[in-house]
């Protein structure tokens, strides 16, 4: 049987699997990505994981696609990933093909979950939507006319570093007022930390330590109907949905699609973004542009985007 690696490279973990044409999962595994100081060893470690998955499970591997931050597909390099232990320029798909001797693809994390959700999830049918990925950042993969956007140096699309709020809470890309800094996990356990601190509120979450906070306390919190833990939502959705009625007005989609654990949170994060959102669309746009969670589960939106990636790339060799 013919299969792909595709692999998600994650700051603190590495999970890679083999998939087959139709995205099945045949087996999977993952590395401790932090573990690797160098990524020469790490390369090494990945390599042997995919050999001998292929050995075990009787399979030809044929490619092998990797999502990973600061991705970039023009080049094959993961270019000064700050959440990475490997700084600076790395040729990712130079190394891998070396190491693992077959055609090798890279793009970043978030433009992996936008063509897995193409090929495997529930954007089939779609031809304009973006991806939004919400977890410690706030990813996007731009999908219009059916094609991935990747612009001239490939890396379009970064929706979670358009300032939501002038001068506001400083951002790991150097700026301040970046979305991600409201609308990620993380922002959402700064919000819920600030209005206990700076804002005197108390609440469930209230003696709960800013690093043993989860965006998943504050999800229960939220259900249980603590102010604090909903006006975070509240925050969390508003600057999300004024960024996306930006990104509307430029490229119209048919839908946004949201994924991560943020948007595991349902209907506490997609009703404020939706209203905020109808709110700030300029009216042509109005109730025409569907709000969709994820149709899949867990990472695995990353994995088979890098996985849909390998097969696309491998069948124009």
């Amino acid at each position: 049987m013919d299969v792909v690696i595709g692999m998600d490279i994650g700051g603190t973990n590495s999970d890679l699997a083999i998939v087959n044409k139709t995205g099945e999962i045949i087996a999977r595994t993952h590395l401790d990505t932090a573990s690797y100081s160098e990524f020469e060893v790490y390369a090494s470690e990945v390599a042997d994981c995919a050999k001998k998955l292929a050995k075990e499970y009787k399979v030809e591997l044929k490619a092998f696609g990797i999502g990973a931050p600061n991705g970039n597909y023009y080049s094959g390099m993961i270019e000064l990933a700050p959440n990475l232990p490997w700084k600076g320029q790395i040729d990712v798909v130079g190394i891998m093909e070396e190491k693992i001797g077959v055609p090798t693809f890279i793009t970043n994390d978030a433009n992996a979950a936008a063509i897995g959700e193409m090929i495997f999830g529930i954007a089939g049918n779609l031809k304009n939507y973006v991806m939004i990925t919400l977890g410690t950042g706030v990813g996007s993969g731009v999908v219009v006319n059916g094609e991935l956007v990747y612009g001239h140096d490939g890396f379009a699309g970064e929706v979670g570093h358009i300032i939501s709020t002038e001068n506001g809470r400083v951002c790991g890309c150097g700026r301040k007022g970046c979305l991600e800094t409201y609308a990620s996990v993380t922002g959402l356990r700064k919000t819920v930390f600030e209005l206990h601190t700076n804002g005197k509120r108390s609440g469930l979450l209230s003696e709960v330590p800013f690093e043993k906070l989860t965006g998943k306390d504050i999800e229960q919190a939220a259900l249980k109907g603590d102010a604090v833990a909903l006006e975070a939502f509240e925050l969390a959705g508003k600057e999300l949905g004024k960024v996306l009625a930006t990104v509307a007005a430029v490229n119209s989609p048919e839908a946004f699609v949201l994924f991560g654990g943020l948007a595991n949170a349902g209907k506490l994060i997609f009703d404020p973004i939706r209203k905020h959102m109808e709110e700030q669309l300029l009216p042509i746009y109005r109730n025409k542009i569907q709000l969709l969670p994820s149709g899949m589960k867990g990472n695995e939106v990353a994995i088979l985007g890098a996985a849909a990636l390998a097969w696309n790339e491998f069948v124009r060799i």
